[in-house]
């Protein structure tokens, strides 16, 4: 994973509405943009800027069916930063626990 889409991730994340968006397509996945707008106490404008930002960053994908479009979730991003960050942390805690050995 490039540098460029590792900060593209973090930077989708840092915003408390975009998790709230991709928690939502998680319980429910291929939600339309008015179901993911309801109950936001942000405008429809917003939210479309915030899921402009996640498709971006690779987080979400979209199709359209007629008129309408609908998003899903795409974790494979997460994961691989998950992924990426915790063998980091793990090689520093075994090498820790190696050296009090």
């Amino acid at each position: 994973m490039s540098f460029a889409v590792r900060d593209a991730v973090f930077a989708a994340l840092a915003d408390e509405h975009r998790r709230t968006l991709l928690e939502r397509l998680k319980a429910e996945n291929g939600q339309t943009l008015s179901s993911l707008c309801e109950g936001l106490d942000i405008s429809r404008q917003a939210v479309t800027k915030h899921l402009d930002a996640l498709e971006a960053a690779n987080l979400i994908f979209t199709e359209r069916r007629g008129r309408e479009k609908f998003h899903y979730l795409n974790p494979v991003p997460i994961h691989a930063v998950a992924i990426r960050w915790l063998r980091q942390f793990d090689r520093v805690k075994l090498a820790a626990l190696m050296a009090v050995k």
